[in-house]
């Protein structure tokens, strides 16, 4: 699924691989050592599905989970603890006095929340579980999901080992990003392990909402029958579209609804309508009006209005990114392409070549329109996988040329050199009939 959506990674590891047995086993060991954890008994109640233990007192009526509200099981055992509760009043301190830690701020709220309601210490070793990673200097013990798991953020990175070049170059991360119900472990548990190893926190971690079905917005299922296919949705629709509705209509740290109907709406009017259609329109004027090849502007006829809206647009959609409000930054570059399409109908290229004395407005008219859809597809790579190679083609571009200029250089206005032969193309998205 993540190749057909073109989703890629730099690294995949595996919490079964030698280099990240090594760095967990080191990490435990040390925390041991320094007092952080101590041998001790669990007894509490154990959540199957969602592997956590809940103390009485935060269950539900009739004990039941708090978090997915099955039932839970009244466990004894041997266990190792991490000092939890040692280091939550300096957690809580970081928080506060940095706001944008953890996002959305609702998630903020719900941890500060949790924290001050006071942290248990954790169970963070297994006897009755042989799979795993056992501990050193106990090996009936195997180390528990929260330091196991989470720390291959840095195992990856060769933390504590020989060569920890990746480590240095991109600790701490800038964002940890994963769904809202596992926030908790992110922003309390894994942020007090790294305290404790006098690690820097990420600087951001941020909750993503759920995608619910349907008007109605009710969880997606088997049970129910209403789980949706993405890889039908991708053979039906196309990439391109798929990744532009669920990036554009959901805000990313809510939850978000799919529809068929909005997804085709939205398919039909801000990709078929409003940015092809401008392509369209664009390379059919340059193709009557100057012979096919892009004209050479003139500064002494240029309004600038192209080149502020699509610098405004820069701006805004760089401004969204950093906030991690990937829906308002596509908006912001929406703007411009609704800015580009107003102005041919202000300017009207077909009237201004009915006048030999506005020649030069005209190539300058067709040259900003081209200009700026070169930038805007430069602006949708990081949303659109197959678009933005497509409006570079048919603007005359070698798309792997332009994809391997660095992002300042590609975005400068002028970039699209005068003389370019455009090549008309197929749609860019062909208007989907409602169901």
């Amino acid at each position: 699924l993540w190749r057909e959506l073109h989703i890629s990674y730099d690294d995949f590891i595996r919490t079964t691989e030698p280099r990240h047995e090594k760095v967990v086993q080191a990490i435990f060991t040390r925390l041991y050592e320094q007092g952080d954890i101590y041998k001790s008994e669990y007894v509490g109640w154990y959540c199957t599905p969602c592997e956590t233990f809940w103390l009485e007192s935060k269950l539900k009526e009739g004990r039941l989970c708090p978090d997915c509200g099955r039932p839970v099981e009244l466990t004894r055992e041997e266990s190792y603890k991490f000092r939890l509760s040692k280091y939550a009043d300096q957690l809580l301190r970081y928080i506060e006095e940095h706001p944008d830690f953890i996002q959305p701020e609702s998630r903020r709220n719900e941890m500060i929340n949790f924290i001050k309601q006071g942290l248990e210490d954790l169970s963070v070793t297994r006897t009755t579980v042989r799979w795993g990673i056992p501990v050193p200097f106990d090996p009936k013990h195997t180390i528990y999901v929260w330091i196991d798991a989470l720390s291959n953020y840095i195992s990856a990175l060769g933390y504590g080992s020989e060569d920890d070049s990746l480590f240095r170059k991109f600790w701490p991360a800038d964002v940890h990003l994963m769904g809202k119900e596992i926030v908790r472990f992110h922003a309390i548990i894994w942020p007090i392990i790294l305290l404790a190893l006098g690690l820097p926190l990420p600087r951001k971690v941020f909750g993503h909402g759920w995608l619910l079905y349907g008007k109605a917005g009710e969880k997606m299922s088997k049970s129910r029958g209403n789980v949706v296919d993405p890889r039908e949705l991708i053979r039906r629709y196309g990439v391109d579209a798929v990744r532009y509705y669920l990036l554009r209509e959901v805000p990313f740290g809510a939850d978000g609804t799919y529809t068929e109907e909005q997804l085709i709406l939205r398919t039909n009017v801000d990709l078929a309508n409003d940015l092809g259609n401008l392509l369209s329109r664009t390379t059919q004027m340059i193709n009557k009006f100057a012979g096919g090849r892009v004209p050479a502007p003139v500064p002494a006829v240029d309004d600038g209005i192209l080149q502020a809206a699509v610098a405004e647009a820069l701006a805004g959609m760089t401004a969204a990114m950093d906030r991690l409000e990937i829906s308002d930054a596509l908006a912001a570059l929406w703007k411009a392409v609704a800015r580009a399409n107003k102005y041919i109908d202000e300017q009207a290229p077909w009237s201004l070549a009915r006048d030999p004395a506005q020649a030069d407005r005209l190539a300058t008219v067709l040259y900003n329109l081209a200009e700026a859809q070169r930038i805007l597809a430069v602006a949708l790579t990081p949303f659109l996988v197959e678009t933005p190679e497509k409006i570079w083609d048919q603007l005359g571009l070698d798309p792997a040329g332009v994809r391997s200029r660095p992002w300042e250089e590609a975005i400068r206005w002028g970039g699209l050199p005068p003389g370019t032969a455009i090549r008309r193309g197929a749609p860019l998205f062909p208007r989907i009939p409602m169901p």
